[in-house]
């Protein structure tokens, strides 16, 4: 059995995404805050895939600083992941038109149709998130031209619904746009499956987290090497009246001081110490700051390890074309099985 016959056939079953977005191969970057960043972007493009800079709460002059300096790195496809909720998010859009971006990201809630608009009338491709079918249908009227769909089992802000409920909500219903599925993807073998149940390609972020490439402190790297799959939980929420936002990342000492300081609100809003107002500000603003503590300082105590569920299967440093190979081989190694199985009758 030859490995050709996998290549082609894996090929095939991607070409739709690849060709969306201009790559080798239908591997997005997740865009995580602190860590998809000109050397990661550039590092995952050059090996194949499709780079995404997390705009996050940048500036427009820094995301431009960002932009140009990705370029000097990779000539190879990459695109920009903006929040919706972004206070500067008209003049973000400018940048990325400026800057003659080929595809962006809108995160963080349904985007303004104003503003898939200004993007696809620049000629840059749109890409939105989408949490349920009905969510999906409603982008497609809106025009965007390809939706992700990720799952809990990403790592942090996720929604409610596993992975492989949502690949069987949604890809058989919306065809008219390039999917991709996220959440949960550590292996070769996740991407064949959902490729074959329609997807044109896949998103990952927490594999990429321990590329050499990565800038990630390096105590943040090795949170993740030793983590298994358990260590990422979800935000816990107290008390229905103070609602948390559903986060999921390592467990470790903020996650007990964060429950801790809950109690300690409600408390106080119990006894009138505080208003209900001024309460859920004190939750909120609880993790403020504590990504880039944790990514940037290396406080893997007191600050945010945002990670996905597969992030047991990171278990190494490695370059990131060798992490894109990995997960490539790994389909052609299922793929050559299949054909093994077929051939011998």
């Amino acid at each position: 059995m030859d490995q050709s016959q996998a290549e082609a056939e894996l090929k095939a079953l991607w070409h739709r995404g690849s060709d969306f977005l201009g790559t080798r191969y239908a591997i997005m970057g997740g865009a995580m805050s602190w860590v998809s960043e000109r050397n990661l972007v550039a590092a995952i493009s050059n090996g194949g895939g499709f780079g995404v800079i997390a705009c996050g709460a940048m500036p427009p002059d820094l995301l431009a600083a960002e932009i140009e300096g990705t370029k000097s790195l990779t000539d190879k496809p990459f695109g920009v992941n903006l929040i919706t909720m972004h206070p500067e998010l008209d003049a973000l859009i400018d940048q990325c038109i400026a800057a003659n971006i080929s595809h962006v990201v809108l995160a963080g809630g349904l985007p303004p149709s104003k503003g898939i608009a200004r993007l696809k009338d620049a000629g840059i491709k749109v890409i939105c998130f989408a949490p349920a079918v009905v969510i999906a249908k409603r982008l497609v009227r809106l025009g965007v031209d390809a939706i992700v769909i990720e799952g809990m089992e990403a790592g942090g802000h996720i929604g409610p619904v596993t992975t492989s409920v949502l690949v069987q909500e949604i890809l058989p219903t919306i065809t008219q746009v390039p999917i991709f599925v996220a959440g949960g993807i550590g292996r070769g073998e996740a991407i064949v499956s959902h490729l074959e149940m329609g997807a044109s390609g896949v998103q990952i972020g927490t594999r990429f987290v321990c590329a050499n490439e990565s800038i990630a402190h390096e105590n943040f790297k090795k949170a993740f090497i030793r983590a298994p799959a358990r260590d990422a939980v979800l935000s816990v929420q107290l008390d229905p009246k103070f609602p948390v936002i559903p986060v999921r990342a390592l467990t470790n000492k903020a996650t007990d001081a964060f429950m801790e300081r809950q109690r300690e609100v409600i408390a106080d809003f119990r006894d009138g110490k505080m208003d209900q107002k001024a309460a859920q500000l004190e939750i909120e603003q609880f993790w403020a700051g504590a990504l880039r503590r944790a990514v940037i300082d290396g406080d893997v105590e007191n600050g945010s390890l945002m990670a996905g569920q597969s992030v047991g299967m990171v278990t190494q440093e490695q370059p990131c074309s060798d992490i894109i190979e990995e997960l490539v081989h790994q389909a052609y190694d299922v793929l050559m099985a299949r054909l093994r199985r077929e051939a011998s009758g």
